[in-house]
């Protein structure tokens, strides 16, 4: 690539990938964004957690060569360009990389930097592993159970962006077009002379492709379930389509890996009664099988045979050490991670159902401060760990921020990388950190006897509690 604005370090080897695996050299190159605002200390501490961490894993033998690539309102005032198109080779030359918070530009043009990046590279899955520090100041009572990984699907939803403003002539265009050709679905707008309308893609492709991920990663982590997360209730063609196809993967590439929810009762009910007939058990995981039409009811029959026909490979208890496929409303998950947090592990859902339970989430273990997140295309290999918060000007360059976020999405790179022992060393040290009660400003003000310490300070703690 051309070096007018990146410099690419000498020393360093690019990563690779090959048949859909990782080629990772010792001493690999790695693209960072340093991040706007806030983001100038964040980085400066968490990078020394980062080389820290590889030294004492592997002493000396594996060294990280940082690249510095431009974006932002850094980049703005360097080279007149929110995301120079170097930045965008570089990420896409080099495979893996890291960034701070970025500004998101105020006008037209680039709606959002970070959606920029991930439509650029196709990072179709957004990554957000929320897990407890112990010690941490957390709003509700038992914040050590919840562990979860939220697959969030990155390209498709109301994200794509396609919308139109009420009031101008592409919204009327629309409107019309609606009107015209599908006038009863133009009928159930409750006020469409006044309505912003906007355009909500759910695909076969990418609904397969992140269950796909999900269900590798949770398998290749020893998880016990993933559960599909939607509004199918409602949007049966989009967020409903979502589940139906999510399921049908899994029973279809994972067969003998999987198992599914209602595919345990049914061979839970024979294990339990071994006389059971198909009928009877149709009866027991749907109590209003008599109120069906003749048609349903063969349905749910088809259901049982085929669920009793897996007995050679999941009978007789085998269904117990398989993966769980299962799935529940997105306003129920809402509830039930505050109150059943224990029924959850792998999360897969749409974009808009991840952006609010991420969030949601990261508050119930100690706030979007240190919510590390990854944006990931697991057949291509390109990855973009970044922070998950805003840029926080009102702190920049005071040294007071919690680095934890971005220091955390470090540790999901490395563990990405393949570099475990590394990653194990991070979370160690932000452990025994927290625990010692050397912390930041935002936990210190919530923790009885608490040390208060700069952004840098803290990076220092987790580096000495490594040891």
């Amino acid at each position: 690539m051309s070096d007018q604005i990146v410099k690419v370090p000498t020393g360093g080897a690019k990563i690779t990938i090959k048949d859909g695996k990782l080629q990772l050299p010792d001493n690999p190159i790695i693209p960072f964004v340093e991040g706007d605002g806030t983001g100038r200390d964040i980085w400066r501490a968490s990078v020394r957690v980062f080389d820290a961490a590889v030294e004492k894993a592997y002493g000396g033998k594996r060294k990280i060569h940082w690249m510095e690539v431009y974006a932002g309102e850094k980049s703005f005032k360097m080279f007149n360009s929110w995301l120079p198109d170097e930045t965008v080779q570089a990420f896409t030359e080099f495979l893996v990389g890291i960034k701070g918070p970025l500004t998101t530009p105020i006008g037209g043009g680039i709606r959002s930097l970070n959606v920029a990046l991930r439509k650029m590279l196709d990072l179709y899955v957004c990554q957000r592993p929320v897990r407890y520090y112990n010690g941490v100041p957390s709003p509700v009572k038992h914040p050590e159970n919840v562990d979860m990984v939220i697959f969030r699907e990155n390209t498709e939803d109301i994200y794509t962006g396609i919308e139109f403003q009420y009031g101008t002539p592409e919204a009327g265009k629309f409107k019309q077009l609606l009107k015209d050709a599908f006038p009863k679905e133009f009928a159930k707008i409750r006020f469409p002379e006044t309505a912003g309308m906007g355009i909500k893609p759910i695909s076969v492709e990418g609904t397969e492709r992140l269950i796909r991920a999900a269900i590798q990663w949770a398998l290749a982590n020893k998880r016990k379930s993933v559960n599909i997360v939607h509004k199918g209730n409602i949007m049966k063609f989009t967020e409903g389509a979502f589940k139906d196809w999510g399921y049908a993967l899994a029973t279809r590439e994972f067969r003998n890996e999987i198992v599914t929810e209602r595919e345990t009762w049914i061979l839970g009910n024979k294990e339990k009664n071994s006389h059971l007939t198909v009928e009877e058990n149709a009866r027991m995981i749907d109590p209003g099988f008599e109120m069906m039409s003749p048609e349903q009811q063969k349905d749910i029959l088809a259901e049982v045979e085929a669920a009793l026909a897996l007995w050679p490979t999941h009978g007789d208890g085998q269904w117990k050490s398989k993966l769980l496929i299962k799935d529940s409303i997105a306003d129920v998950t809402l509830q039930f991670v505050l109150i059943r947090p224990r029924d959850y592990d792998v999360i897969a859902t749409m974009n808009l159902n991840g952006d609010y339970l991420s969030d949601a989430l990261a508050a119930q273990v100690g706030g979007i401060g240190i919510a590390p997140g990854a944006n990931i295309n697991y057949e291509s290999g390109h990855a973009i760990f970044e922070a998950t918060h805003g840029t926080a000007p009102k702190y920049a360059d005071l040294d007071k921020v919690n680095p934890g976020s971005v220091i955390l999405s470090g540790e999901m790179m490395l563990r990405y990388m393949g570099w475990d022992e590394a990653a194990d060393m991070i979370i160690k040290g932000m452990a025994g950190a927290i625990d010692a009660k050397t912390v930041t400003y935002d936990f210190a003000r919530l923790m009885e006897g608490a040390t208060e310490v700069k952004c840098s300070e803290f990076g220092d703690a987790i580096i000495k509690h490594m040891d």
